[in-house]
């Protein structure tokens, strides 16, 4: 049985520690520094499902004792089988919040919460792949719809069939990383292209990075480090040609990262837009060096955006397709590439947990 009063024990700290966060951020003299309240106010949030099913599981105990007692003292034959079923009830309850709660108190990604940068490049198998690239982004973006979260674009370069040889987008809201980071790596497509006269199966892959978008960094990008290029903005076939050289290149020099934005007309927007793409990317080169220093290898083996890893095959001859991670197939392959995706990342989110689980982090 789960001793749910030492799990309960666990969580007492976290509601005291919650209670003093609820009267620091209504501190006028905190309040005042906009920086500290919005980084207390983000604790104290990140803390309310622990306290609310804390609390739910401490009443849950009171009320199992309670109906011990009942049962025990009851002599009526119905009424003690009835106190029997209320206790096996709450017996099953406590056992559930417990399970959860042992979730929550795993270590959690700082980032979770947040948006995402999201970029999406054609890989093996020329205009097949670019192509490919465009479905991607589309079941992205029907992904995102599906939860109410917004798509930004940042920066496309299509061909001239209509496909995607790279594209970068945002996508805005509560929990977009917590999911769509798990989407990092090389998906692989397996059909016959248009342009295949024989009827052959041609294997192509495009590759996606999932980067959180930073909103403060412990870091200072300095002017002097950054090469800043103006360009005109086109598309394929004409499209959104500009007259003015409102599209930005900012090169990073120390690190040779090179970031490109040419979605706004405005040249200011487009810089804001690229300092936001280089932030994340610096962060996330920044966090792997960490990582390699202190040989932390224990984090969770999906979605580390590994571009060499190839993680799922959409196979249009059967209409399935397979997540190689946890070895989930879906044979609804137009509902997969319409967002319904959530059957892989639902099972990579329980991989991930239960390895954690079991190393005990």
């Amino acid at each position: 049985m789960i001793n749910a009063n030492e799990i309960l024990q666990k969580t007492l700290k976290i509601r005291q520690r919650s209670d003093e966060l609820s009267q620091l951020i209504s501190s006028p003299s905190v309040i005042a520094d906009n920086k500290s309240w919005r980084a207390l106010a983000k604790e104290h949030a990140s803390l309310q499902d622990i306290v609310e099913a804390s609390q739910k599981l401490e009443k849950a105990l009171n009320d199992l004792q309670q109906c011990e007692k009942d049962r025990d003292a009851e002599h009526d034959h119905e009424l003690k089988a009835m106190f029997e079923e209320e206790c096996e009830k709450l017996q099953k309850s406590i056992e559930e919040l417990c399970e959860q709660i042992k979730i929550l108190l795993l270590p959690k990604d700082e980032n979770d919460d947040g948006n995402i940068i999201m970029e999406i490049r054609a890989a093996a198998g020329g205009e097949e792949s670019a192509l490919f690239a465009t479905e991607l982004m589309r079941m992205y973006t029907h992904y995102a719809e599906k939860h109410r979260w917004k798509v930004e674009l940042m920066d496309v370069n299509e061909t001239e069939l209509g496909g995607i040889k790279e594209v970068t987008f945002i996508v805005q809201g509560k929990g977009a990383y917590s999911r769509l980071k798990y989407e990092a790596g090389v998906h692989r497509v397996q059909r016959v292209p248009e342009t295949e006269s024989q009827g052959r199966i041609h294997t192509s892959t495009a590759t996606v990075a999932v980067l959180p978008e930073i909103e403060e960094v412990d870091f200072e990008i300095l002017d002097s480090d950054l090469r800043v290029d103006t360009y005109r903005a086109s598309g394929a076939g004409g499209q959104h040609i500009n007259k003015t050289d409102s599209a930005i290149r900012i090169t990073h020099i120390p690190t040779g990262i090179v970031v490109t934005c040419q979605d706004e007309r405005s040249q200011i927007k487009n810089r804001e837009k690229a300092m936001r793409i280089l932030q994340s990317k610096l962060y996330e080169l920044y966090q792997s060096q960490k990582e390699k220093e202190f040989k932390d290898n224990r984090r969770a083996q999906v979605g580390t955006g590994d571009r060499s890893e190839r993680v799922r095959t959409y196979n249009y001859p059967q209409g399935r397709v397979t997540d190689h991670r946890v070895n989930v197939s879906s044979f609804d392959l137009e509902g997969v590439l319409n967002g319904d995706i959530d059957i892989f990342i639902d099972a990579l989110i329980l991989k991930d947990r239960t390895q954690k689980l079991e190393e005990g982090e």
